[in-house]
């Protein structure tokens, strides 16, 4: 049995597992299990997690000489309509067919009585994840402005997908699409926060009355950023696969192009809890006007409403934050020692860049 540093039991063998109060993560019997039904390697299996994700859970497993990612929900019970692995490998697989990097998809689990919650299985891949760190062999001012090229260029390829028809037109109504985020998240701040914060109400109204009409119907990746993308770990700078699928639809493009300019590291820029890819505060990466001109000279799409864009990805981003803030503040996240109390500021920044970008005035401290 392993445990995660606040105790908790996140790997465990079947019998192990049934004598749990809390169930483990991964029980290694029944995932060698399904691992030998799908020809997953052979051999014992080992483990270790990766990434930083705030939602969902991913491990590396190594089985013999080969390599696998897992990656599984967190723990019932799971709040409707989120954390569906299922759908979330579906449309890698069927945006795989389309030319876009994604992993491949190996095996993908529906029962949920072998691990508690579905998950899937996808091809290990030897890549770079840029966050904090310049890679040195991508350090170079030319490399840099190459990996900031590489970020709009696989987000133009997600946007360039046809969803008229076929399988990708299933995964979401584009009308409305909108209409439909600004009411969705209105109504989920009462319910994830024990605080006041009118600037939430304040920004939902404005988003309300000024939601602009799309243009187009896309692929939305729902939280494009750089630290979700994998870069081949040598130069030329290129993304072999982007990642974290969760919050994928079909809408309008422009709420992915507005999430990934507002939350972007600039020189001067505000930090947020959003600030996951510090690196682009440094010379040689595109600034975010540059992004902004990059995407316009390869997509056909009016730009001009896309300060409501990047307002709509601050508020929404301060709704998801404060319903992380509340659980730490209840105990349910006891191993969080940084970014859980970061959000009872992080929050309220958040609004106030939102506020920003709406040209609302500052809300009086």
């Amino acid at each position: 049995m392993h445990t995660s540093p606040d105790g908790t039991e996140v790997v465990a063998t079947r019998s192990d597992a049934e004598a749990l109060a809390s169930p483990p993560l991964l029980i290694l019997d029944e995932v060698t299990a399904f691992f030998d039904k799908h020809g997953l390697g052979s051999g014992p299996l080992s483990w270790t997690s990766i990434g930083d994700g705030q939602s969902n859970i991913t491990y590396r497993i190594r089985r013999g000489a080969e390599d696998f990612v897992l990656r599984r929900g967190p723990r019932p019970p799971l709040p409707r309509s989120t954390h569906d692995m299922v759908r979330e490998a579906r449309i890698q697989q069927l945006l795989r067919g389309q030319g876009v990097p994604v992993p491949e998809i190996l095996a993908v689990c529906e029962d949920e009585s072998v691990l508690g919650v579905p998950f899937y299985v996808m091809a290990y891949l030897d890549g770079l994840v840029i966050t904090n760190t310049i890679p040195p062999n991508l350090s170079s001012m030319e490399e840099r402005r190459a990996t900031s090229a590489a970020v709009v260029d696989a987000l133009v390829r997600i946007h360039s997908v046809d969803v008229s028809s076929g399988d990708l037109a299933s995964f979401g109504r584009p009308e409305g699409y909108l209409q439909r985020q600004v009411a969705r998240f209105s109504g989920l701040w009462d319910v994830n926060t024990t605080r006041s914060l009118p600037e939430v109400a304040r920004i939902g109204s404005w988003l309300a009355d000024n939601v602009p009409e799309s243009s187009a119907a896309a692929v939305l990746h729902g939280d494009y950023r750089p630290g979700n993308l994998m870069f081949a770990p040598q130069s030329p700078a290129r993304v072999i696969a982007v990642l974290d699928w969760e919050m994928s639809a079909v809408g309008d493009p422009l709420a992915d192009l507005g999430y990934l300019t507002a939350t972007y590291s600039e020189p001067g820029s505000a930090s947020t809890p959003l600030e996951l890819t510090g690196v682009t505060r440094h010379p040689g990466y595109y600034t975010r006007a540059d992004v902004i001109e990059a995407y316009r000279e390869r997509m056909d799409l009016n730009l001009d409403a896309l300060p409501w864009y990047q307002a709509l990805a601050l508020w929404k981003a301060s709704i998801f934050c404060e319903a992380i803030y509340t659980r730490w503040l209840k105990g349910e996240r006891p191993h969080d020692l940084v970014f859980g109390p970061s959000l009872e500021a992080g929050v309220p920044q958040l609004l106030r860049a939102a506020a920003g970008f709406a040209g609302l005035a500052p809300a009086p401290l």
